[in-house]
């Protein structure tokens, strides 16, 4: 019997390397990316609720908890509603979003999983008929932002803290 073992549990716990602090240079490139894509959907005419609502699906798919918190708080800001965002992970199955928000949410999820050849041309399908070219490529880019923001906090263990009740 080998004094090694593979079962990576067993592994003592060790702190996270924080990606964006170890390679800050990276991180401001990825920040950039982020910023010129959120003016891009803003130079297209995309609302920053459907901007918000990109964001928080591909976290939601992702399993991204600290990107998650950070949305949803900036979508209540930006003005949208707990029912909408409760309900986001369901939304084919609503009437809540409007057919732009529901073609940016199809789109943003053929790019996050973009395997799905089938699941994309319909996406995109669907996007051509609600969204301007500049609109579709303001959505890809901001579901491209965000799949690596995912990335990056999810493999740091970035933390989420409790916010008071206020």
């Amino acid at each position: 019997m080998s004094d090694v073992t593979t079962d990576v549990t067993a592994a003592p716990v060790r702190r996270r390397v924080f990606i964006d602090k170890q390679s800050p240079q990276a991180y401001r490139a990825l920040r950039a990316t982020a910023e010129a894509a959120g003016v891009g959907a803003a130079e297209a005419g995309l609302d920053r609720r459907l901007v918000e609502l990109v964001n928080l699906r591909v976290s939601q798919i992702n399993g991204c908890a600290y990107c998650l918190n950070v949305h949803t708080r900036a979508a209540l800001q930006a003005g949208d509603t707990a029912q909408r965002l409760g309900t986001l992970p369901a939304w084919r199955d609503t009437e809540l979003f409007t057919p732009q928000e529901r073609a940016a949410l199809a789109l943003a999820e053929a790019t996050t999983d973009p395997s799905d050849a089938v699941a994309q041309e319909a996406a995109y399908g669907v996007a051509r008929a609600a969204l301007t070219d500049d609109q579709i490529s303001a959505v890809i880019w901001v579901a491209i932002a965000i799949n690596a923001f995912n990335r990056v906090s999810i493999l740091s263990k970035h933390p989420v803290r409790a916010i008071p009740a206020q």
